[in-house]
């Protein structure tokens, strides 16, 4: 991360590339006990979240990530009431998944209470739902409270983390999804954000399916996704099925749903299943 008296860049020195965004000023910044929040105004992408000098999200492009993260999960399960979001405190995967009018209950478990509460300032457009009554949040350990849920208690979770360093290292685990695994109902579905498949396919991608296949998931596949602000430009979300296929969703209620986007619609979703070439080798080679 660099930046100077206009510009904010964030760079990765082992893939040779950088993205910048122009600055008007920084309007918060605050040390957790578990990282460093920081917001900054921009020029033409509207407030900016960094952690740890890492890009988390703009105002102009959120929509593209937190979509993707809620939406074919839950189209993909056949009756979703009970949702649990790893991460994601700053609500806007939990105002996605509010979208939909059979959500029952959705736990959002993230351990920096910090996030939300900059968020709930800087981003309040993402916090719309924080009220709704079928909401809880807990500011406590994802990985403990996944590894304490009662069997079958959830029907979808969505890992909404950081990148697998520090403390979310765990989130990308096996023994994690194990534990995710047995607090699915029977035909529960997960999603994690997976990162870029053009920097990280060897690193993390490729481990993800492994370790969610040896946790004990029937079936797994990544969606691909824009994302401009996040390295390469190019990002996935990888979900898992207790039972059947991750690639059969409910397209006709997809096609319906009741509740506005920006981004997801039932051909997304589809086209968002296509694995390029070089990732089905991969994948083939890596069994």
């Amino acid at each position: 991360m660099t930046l100077d008296h206009h510009w904010f860049s964030e760079i990765h020195p082992a893939t040779g590339s950088a993205f910048s965004l122009k600055l008007q000023g920084k309007l918060h910044e605050v040390q957790s006990p578990w990282q460093r929040i920081v917001v900054y105004a921009t020029e033409t992408f509207g407030n900016l979240l960094v952690i740890d000098g890492y890009i988390m999200l703009t105002s102009r492009d959120n929509f593209l990530y937190h979509e993707m993260m809620a939406h074919p999960a839950l189209f993909t399960h056949s009756d979703p009431k009970r949702v649990l979001i790893v991460g994601g405190g700053d609500c806007g995967t939990l105002r996605e998944v509010l979208k939909h009018p059979g959500v029952e209950t959705v736990i959002q478990v993230d351990i920096d209470e910090a996030v939300t509460r900059a968020a709930e300032r800087y981003f309040p457009e993402l916090c719309e739902a924080n009220s709704d009554p079928r909401a809880a949040l807990r500011f406590e350990d994802g990985l403990a409270w996944v590894g304490n849920a009662e069997p079958g208690g959830y029907d979808v979770i969505i890992v909404d983390s950081t990148d697998p360093v520090g403390p979310a290292e765990g989130l990308f685990a096996e023994p994690f999804f194990r534990d995710c695994h047995r607090a699915l109902s029977a035909d529960g579905v997960l999603v994690q954000q997976s990162e870029s498949p053009l920097f990280h396919l060897d690193g993390i991608l490729l481990p993800l399916h492994r370790n969610l296949r040896a946790a004990g998931f029937a079936d797994t596949h990544t969606l691909h996704f824009p994302q401009c602000v996040y390295p390469s430009g190019w990002w996935t979300a990888t979900l898992a099925r207790k039972a059947g296929r991750v690639a059969d969703f409910r397209e006709t209620d997809a096609a319906a749903k009741p509740f506005a986007t920006d981004y997801y619609n039932a051909e997304i979703h589809r086209a968002a299943l296509a694995t390029p070439e070089f990732m089905r080798r991969a994948l083939a080679a890596a069994g």
